[in-house]
């Protein structure tokens, strides 16, 4: 995507996680910490990078992302955080905590609340994410040995 492209559908950009902080309500700059904090004790070792203005996690790829309402998309806010699985189809969401909406891949949850995560779930979908990630890679590395 360009880069104009990518400003005409936000309108921010901040240059670190500083700046992201600072720009978020009080409310959601709680649940965004938490969020982190869990992701980073589940995940050791994720890439954490700033993308489309929002904070994501990756190791091999792309596993999550937190996106506060505030930080808009066009001119679409919302009022909490949301948290997103990039590869949700492949989590085992017996528990139905995920929401798909219409999408095939990406499901998400969203939270109002610090108090509303419902901590010990969500590390299991973390460390659920992380295992898919990790094999994945495992076999694509194994697949291009084997050529």
């Amino acid at each position: 995507m360009l880069m104009e492209e990518k400003k005409k559908m936000q309108s921010v950009a901040f240059r670190n996680f500083d700046e992201f902080l600072g720009y978020l309500p009080e409310n959601q700059l709680a649940i965004v910490e938490k969020l982190r904090e869990i992701v980073l004790e589940c995940i050791p070792g994720a890439e954490e990078y700033l993308s489309f203005n929002i904070p994501c996690y990756r190791k091999n790829k792309s596993i999550c992302f937190i996106w506060p309402g505030a930080v808009a998309w066009g001119s679409k806010t919302w009022e909490g955080v949301e948290f997103g699985f990039s590869y949700g189809n492949l989590l085992a969401d017996t528990a139905g905590y995920l929401d798909r909406g219409n999408r095939k891949q990406v499901y998400t949850r969203r939270y109002f609340r610090p108090e509303d995560i419902h901590e010990d779930l969500l590390r299991a979908y973390l460390l659920e994410a992380a295992e898919i990630d990790d094999m994945q890679a495992s076999v694509k590395r194994k697949t291009k040995k084997s050529r």
